[in-house]
């Protein structure tokens, strides 16, 4: 069984970027954290590290339970998400344009850094292992509002059963037909469908590889 990383290890990993994975530490804690297979240094100039997949998992592994954070605690973390769609306290800071417009040059950056071409119009790794997350940003950076906690307008990203692909619902005013140029433009593959369960008409969305 491969060891856990150790204390030091861990806050490095855990001090990551929260979209590119990019690594700040000494070179003997990044080299190590190579040698581990938890990171990768970049072979363009400046050399950078990136978490690699096994990188993002130890992560976001919960090596034990944490006390619920308290109702002012969340907008407080520092952690970025981009917004799904009705969350019950959305982030309406003034200073949230642009923590999601540098989040999405950020990964703009990682998909330059990790794609093999150096392509910035398709999805790389990251969002392949974080589908909710990468749609999300994707239409927030481009100005979509996102639902409210109790639904209304916006768009509502979800998971869906199939591999690769995310479900995008919304109102039928024009926003669905918004959301998927959105997402082609970002380098999604989208296609419009009908649950068969209450006939709401929704977006299937998954990245496109070339």
């Amino acid at each position: 069984m491969t060891r856990p990383p150790t204390a030091a290890q861990r806050r490095v990993i855990d001090a990551a970027d929260p979209v590119t994975g990019r690594l700040r530490g000494t070179q003997a804690q990044l080299a190590s954290l190579v040698r581990r297979g938890l990171a990768f240094r970049h072979p363009r100039p400046p050399h950078d590290h990136f978490l690699t997949s096994a990188g993002h998992r130890v992560r976001e592994a919960e090596p034990e339970p944490a006390p619920a954070p308290p109702p002012q605690a969340e907008a407080d973390t520092g952690v970025f998400a981009a917004r799904v769609g009705g969350e019950e306290r959305p982030d309406t800071r003034p200073s949230r344009a642009r923590e999601v417009h540098s989040a999405w040059q950020g990964l703009l950056e990682l998909r330059r850094m990790t794609n093999p071409d150096g392509a910035t119009d398709r999805p790389c790794g990251w969002e392949r292992t974080h589908l909710v997350q990468a749609a999300a940003l994707a239409l927030e950076a481009a100005g979509h509002r996102p639902a409210g906690p109790d639904g209304g307008d916006g768009y509502r990203v979800r998971a869906t059963p199939q591999p690769e692909a995310v479900a995008v619902r919304g109102p039928d005013d024009g926003t669905r037909p918004a959301c998927a140029a959105t997402l082609e433009k970002a380098g999604w593959q989208v296609g419009e469908h009908t649950d068969p369960r209450d006939r709401e008409r929704y977006l299937l969305a998954s990245p496109r590889r070339a």
